[in-house]
C-alpha cells in the first residue's frame, strides 16, 4: 500500500497539484517506509514552497534524525519553532520545543 502511494505522489511531482502539500504528504509517506533521507529531500521541497509549513519543519527534523543527522534535526526543529511561533501554532512549537529538548538534554 505505501509503495503505491508514494508512486501515486511521486507521478504528481512537477505537475499542476505540486505544492507544499503533496511533497509533505510524500515525506510523510517516505519517513512511514523507512526512507528517512527521501523523505527529508520531499520535506525539504516542501517547505521551498511554503517555509511556514510547521509541520513540514516539525517532520523534516524527524527525517534528520532518522536518516542520523541529529545537527540538521536540531536545526529544523529550531527554525521550525521560530516559524510556529510567529504563526502562533503554539502546538507544533511545544511539541517541537520537546523534541530538541530531548535531542539535546538525552536522559541517562
Amino acid at each position: 500500500m505505501n509503495a503505491e502511494l508514494i508512486a501515486n505522489l511521486r507521478s504528481q511531482c512537477g505537475g499542476p497539484r505540486d505544492g507544499a502539500l503533496l511533497r509533505f504528504s510524500l515525506g510523510h509517506a517516505l519517513l512511514g517506509a523507512g526512507d528517512a533521507a527521501a523523505a527529508a529531500v520531499e520535506l525539504r521541497h516542501a517547505l521551498a514552497f511554503d517555509p511556514a509549513y510547521s509541520a513540514a519543519w516539525k517532520l523534516l527534523g524527524k527525517a534528520c534524525l532518522g536518516a542520523g543527522q541529529p545537527q540538521a534535526a536540531a536545526e529544523a526543529w529550531r527554525d521550525g519553532i521560530a516559524v510556529a511561533a510567529q504563526r502562533g501554532d503554539k502546538q507544533a512549537e511545544k511539541e517541537m520545543t520537546v523534541f530538541l529538548r530531548r535531542l539535546e538534554n538525552p536522559k541517562p
